[in-house]
């Protein structure tokens, strides 16, 4: 079993890329304003996440699995991102990204941002577009939570070497079973509940605070 000496679990939308992910989807879909007002409410913890993923996703029906590639071409690393990556695996490290997001786009860009492990949504396809409909279980609040502890768990990580990064409320539960929870780009009551609030928008602030 691959063992280490800590664990780094992110967010991947506004935290480990600036973006938000179902908001370029939903350009290709003509519907941004209404999907990214959708998706502010359920940051903020104002709607339950997983039944406002599901209604956003419903916008995204008949959108051609080909436009990933220009969502693709617009997606933004989060400054600094490689140099934390970097920092973890210096110091003996794994990092990991859970994320309310999808596995579509994480397959992608997660190799190459240094991330070891991922996991995410996964979008429902009928005739290469895409249905409307999230396939599988969503990946909530516990299951970011869940996530952080099982790859805890196989790593031999005791959970006071774990660190949490998020932006949103569906964040909060992995940020308070973590070691250190740190809120980055974060929403108020996130700041309010995290151990630690990283002010600049560059992941390599986070490097002074590794094992």
């Amino acid at each position: 079993m691959t063992s280490a000496r800590f664990l780094v679990v992110l967010d991947a939308d506004s935290t480990l890329i600036r973006n938000e992910v179902i908001e370029l989807i939903a350009d290709e879909a003509g519907r941004r304003d209404e999907v990214q007002a959708a998706t502010e409410a359920a940051m903020r913890g104002e709607v339950d996440f997983a039944a406002s993923l599901r209604s956003r996703v419903a916008a995204l029906e008949g959108v051609p699995v080909s436009r990933f590639t220009r969502v693709l071409e617009r997606i933004e690393p989060t400054p600094g991102v490689h140099a934390l990556t970097q920092a973890v695996h210096e110091r003996g490290g794994v990092v990991g990204v859970v994320s309310g997001g999808f596995h579509e786009i994480l397959d992608r860009i997660a190799p190459d941002l240094g991330v070891d492990r991922w996991r995410a949504n996964r979008l429902s396809v009928a005739d290469d577009a895409l249905s409307g409909h999230v396939a599988g279980d969503i990946v909530d609040a516990a299951a970011k939570a869940a996530s952080l502890q099982e790859w805890a768990d196989e790593l031999g990580v005791p959970p006071r070497a774990t660190i949490a990064i998020g932006d949103g409320a569906n964040d909060l539960q992995m940020m308070a079973v973590a070691g250190l929870g740190l809120a980055f780009n974060a929403k108020p009551a996130v700041r309010a509940a995290a151990s630690l609030v990283v002010g600049p928008q560059d992941l390599s602030e986070v490097i002074a605070l590794l094992p």
